[in-house]
C-alpha cells in the first residue's frame, strides 16, 4: 500500500516521551501495510538521561539500528541532542529541533557550558540539501495544556516530510492513545501545532 523508506531517529531525555513516538511510528507504517522495526536505546532515562529510539520503516526491514550518516530524519526533543545525534543524519536528510534547554546535571552544578545558538550552528555546519527546522515544541505543547504533548507536536512536524495522509496520522494517534481516550483530542491538537510549525 505505501511506499514510504524512512529512517528515523528520535533522540530526547528521559520524561520526553520519545518512546510513544517511536510507538506511533510503528502504528502508522503498520496502517501503510509496511514493515517496521522500533529500538529504544537507553541512557538513565528516569533521571534526565539521553534516550534515543530508532525507527526503520519500509518494505522490508532487518534492522532497526541506524549508522552514521544514514538517518533520512532526525527529531531532537532537545537541544543538546541535536549535537549529540547530529552525525546520524545523512547528507541531504532533515533534522527537526525542538529548541528546548533541559540542563542536565553538570550544568546545573556549574562544572559545563550549555552552547550557545545550538540551532544556527548546526545550520552553518549542514552539508548541501541538508534541511535543520528548528521549532518551539515545548510552548505549543503547552498551549495544548501540557508539557507531555511535545513528542506529539514534533510528530506533526515530520508529518509535512513522510508525504503521508494527515488523516492516517490522526488514526494512528487515536490508536496510540486508545488506553487514554480523553488525550486524544489534545493530542490532534498538538500534532496540528506542530504540522503548522514544521512547515
Amino acid at each position: 500500500m505505501g511506499n514510504l523508506e524512512a529512517s528515523i531517529v528520535l533522540a530526547g531525555v528521559g520524561g520526553q516521551g520519545t518512546l510513544i513516538a517511536g510507538k506511533l511510528l510503528g502504528i502508522l507504517a503498520l496502517k501503510l501495510g509496511l514493515d517496521v522495526k522500533v529500538s529504544e536505546v537507553h541512557g538513565m532515562s528516569q533521571r534526565g538521561g539521553s534516550v534515543i529510539t530508532y525507527v526503520k520503516i519500509g518494505e522490508e526491514v532487518h534492522s532497526p539500528i541506524i549508522e552514521d550518516g544514514t538517518a533520512d530524519y532526525v527529531l531532537a526533543f532537545e537541544e543538546v541532542e541535536a549535537v549529540r545525534w547530529a552525525a546520524l543524519l545523512k547528507k541531504g536528510g532533515v533534522m527537526i529541533i525542538n529548541d528546548q534547554q533541559i540542563k542536565s546535571l553538570p550544568v546545573l552544578m556549574g562544572q559545563m557550558q550549555y552552547p550557545d545558538n545550538i540551532g544556527e550552528a548546526l545550520k552553518k555546519g549542514a552539508s548541501e540539501g541538508t534541511k535543520i527546522v528548528e521549532i518551539p515544541a515545548l510552548d505549543l505543547a503547552m498551549e495544548v495544556g501540557t508539557s507531555k504533548a511535545v513528542n506529539i507536536v514534533m510528530m506533526g512536524a515530520l508529518s509535512n516530510y513522510l508525504g503521508v495522509d494527515e488523516s492516517l496520522w490522526k488514526e494512528a494517534i487515536e490508536e496510540a492513545f486508545a488506553a487514554k481516550p480523553k488525550t486524544i483530542p489534545g493530542n490532534i491538537t498538538a500534532f496540528e501545532k506542530g504540522r503548522k510549525a514544521g512547515a
